[in-house]
């Protein structure tokens, strides 16, 4: 039952679907025959269009028919009319280059001098109208235009090169000192009385010298200097580079060899410095330190910069411009260094050599940057080359003399054992070294042995101290009295200690040194009193007088004493004394505290011992007869006779 059920549920579902299928089908034909009926409609339509535009190409290609000769005529004349523009333009183009001709030509007759703005612009024409007629050569006549143009140009060009020269000449004047001067800044100007400031040993003092403001001088005046670019950037374009060349060194490398010689600059040659006394040479050396920073920093300077803008576009034409023209000046200054640097080395010449290679490294920066370029590549090796032998004979200079005090053989007797005036010299020699400290120190760490440069400074003036004492300790041995031997030595090594503690010395030497080299002062002034004063002290002293039994002087009563002996005593302390005072007296300790302590270190042996002599044995001998015979002073006398010892006085020089 359940089974019919379900199909009896189907088929009347087939039969719904059957039915809404036929309502479809009807209204679908429906619509089919509205869609039938429009077409229909529309082929009608365009069956009347068509016939229209059919009747439409029929008038117009009649018409076409009656306006075709109008249209060729129409056609002609427009034709006509465009090649008549067309001439008249091109007759105009060529009025116009032939006017411009006329008008180039006016102005190059007249030529530069009076206006050159309007002569370069008359040259720019002519070379418009030659580029013209260049690329319109079918042009009747043509080549004889062009050969007048060219041949007006060529004459412009002429009086051009003409007109650069004669304005380079007339404002190309070389630079008087006093100009110069006052581009410096105040602390390098000449002084009143004629003296640079930069003279030998100076340079180093003016720590502000590579910051301070200079002020180039005018070679050119500036409204000139457009003029001159003008011309040189035309002479340039008409391929007469090597032309305006010739003219820009013969000019300016006149100038610049005038003014370095009214400032003072001389052309010396290595024999002309090997024959000049020190003196004279010391003094051009300080005037060549002085010339080179004015040349570099005023002169060289003021030239690149009137280079650079003369040839203004044209870098590698104005850096050969400019090397070209300083070549000479630079290697008359740069020879006179190099003689220096070659000569026979001396260690007087130290200081000068520092001096001059402290102003080049100075000038070192300027040098590159104003000689740049490629062109200019032989001046700077020129420098550089320079500073470094400059740099080489200073550092052999300074080994040198090491070496040289160390084995000075001078027979300068110091007869007083004072400071011996090798010591002296030594001392002040180092001492000015420290002012140029930092010089030396860039100096070695540029070309040292890679050591530190302080390190390296205080070995090599240790050294050179050391080598002042062995050869003082040589020349000590010249004196037959050992206790001069011992004063001498004193003396000097107490000098270089002080000088060393007020000197920056002390700083590289170190506290070290100072206490151990004042120790060995110190042990010398004792060798000295040793020496000179045992013997008298023994005369003073009762060894040797008491009797076998050990009796001794009381109460006036001479047992176990023989006045004989006591008396002769007395007289030999007395000619000791004499012959020690006499002698000492001519003898020098220049330093007022050194010697005022020898002479109390002598008064703290001598007074008491005398004193106790005196007051044991002396009743002995006053009791006899001419007892002013043998005690001849009083411990006061001795003391007051003390005082005069070191004074360095005459032999003939009376006591006080």
């Amino acid at each position: 039952t359940s089974l019919i059920d379900g199909e009896e549920k189907q088929f009347h579902q087939l039969l719904r679907f059957a039915m809404a299928v036929d309502s479809g089908m009807d209204l679908l034909s429906e619509r089919a025959v509205l869609m039938r009926e429009s077409l229909q409609k529309s082929q009608t339509i365009t069956d009347n269009v068509v016939s229209i535009l059919g009747s439409f190409d029929s008038r117009l290609s009649a018409l076409e028919s009656a306006m075709r000769p109008t249209q060729i005529r129409t056609h002609a004349i427009r034709k006509a009319h465009e090649n008549i523009d067309k001439t008249l333009k091109s007759a105009e183009v060529i009025l116009s280059q032939f006017d411009l001709l006329r008008q180039a030509e006016t102005k190059v007759l007249k030529g530069p001098h009076e206006d050159l703005e309007s002569y370069l612009e008359a040259i720019a024409q002519l070379r418009k109208v030659i580029r013209y007629f260049s690329s319109n050569k079918g042009f009747k006549n043509s080549d004889g235009v062009l050969n007048h143009a060219n041949s007006l140009l060529a004459k412009a060009q002429s009086k051009l090169e003409e007109e650069f020269k004669q304005l380079l000449v007339s404002y190309s004047k070389a630079v008087e000192p006093d100009r110069l001067f006052d581009g410096l800044p105040n602390s390098l100007r000449p002084s009143a009385d004629g003296e640079g400031n930069g003279k030998a040993h100076g340079g180093h003092h003016n720590d502000d010298s590579e910051t301070a403001a200079y002020t180039l001088p005018v070679l050119i005046p500036s409204r000139v200097l457009p003029l001159l670019h003008d011309l040189a950037q035309q002479m340039v374009q008409a391929g007469h580079q090597q032309l305006l060349l010739q003219i820009y060194r013969e000019t300016r490398t006149f100038v610049l060899e005038e003014s370095l010689r009214k400032l003072g600059v001389e052309k010396l040659s290595k024999e002309d410095v090997q024959r000049m006394q020190w003196e004279v040479l010391e003094a051009k050396i300080g005037n060549w330190i002085h010339f080179m920073r004015i040349a570099v920093k005023l002169l060289f300077a003021g030239e690149r910069q009137v280079c650079d803008q003369i040839f203004r576009g044209f870098d590698s034409l104005s850096d050969q411009c400019f090397a070209e023209v300083t070549v000479s000046s630079v290697s008359m200054l740069l020879s006179f260094g190099d003689a220096i640097a070659r000569s026979k080395r001396s260690p007087e010449k130290l200081f000068v050599l520092l001096d001059m290679y402290e102003i080049m490294r100075e000038l070192h920066t300027e040098i590159e940057t104003i000689f740049k370029g490629k062109a200019c590549l032989e001046i700077r090796n020129s420098a550089t080359g320079l500073t470094k032998r400059l740099a080489q004979t200073a550092q052999e200079t300074f080994g040198d003399f090491e070496e040289a005090v160390e084995k000075d053989a001078t027979k300068t007797a110091v007869l007083d054992g004072t400071v011996h005036p090798l010591t002296s010299y030594v001392i002040n020699y180092v001492k000015f070294l420290f002012d140029y400290q930092a010089t030396l120190k860039q100096l070695f760490s540029e070309f040292g042995n890679g050591d530190d440069s302080n390190s390296q400074l205080a070995s090599v003036t240790m050294r050179i101290m050391q080598a002042l004492q062995n050869n003082l300790e040589g020349k000590s041995k010249q004196y037959k009295d050992q206790a001069l031997t011992h004063l001498f030595l004193m003396n000097n090594i107490h000098y270089m200690v002080r000088s060393v503690r007020r000197s920056e010395a002390k700083d590289l030497l170190g506290d070290d040194w100072v206490q151990r080299h004042r120790r060995v002062v110190q042990q010398h002034a004792n060798l000295y009193k040793r020496t000179a004063w045992t013997k008298i002290l023994q005369t003073s002293s009762a060894q040797g007088l008491t009797s076998s039994g050990g009796g001794s002087v009381e109460g006036g009563n001479s047992s176990g004493v023989s006045r004989g002996l006591l008396k002769e005593r007395f007289k030999m302390f007395n000619m000791q004394f004499d012959e020690l005072h006499q002698r000492q007296s001519q003898w020098t300790v220049p330093d007022t505290e050194l010697r005022e302590s020898l002479r109390l270190a002598v008064a703290e042996v001598l007074l008491p011992a005398y004193r106790s002599f005196l007051k044991r044995f002396g009743p002995l001998v006053e009791s006899g007869k001419n007892s002013q015979r043998y005690i001849k002073y009083t411990a006061e006398d001795l003391e007051r006779l003390l005082g005069e010892l070191f004074e360095g006085k005459s032999m003939n020089e009376p006591r006080r």
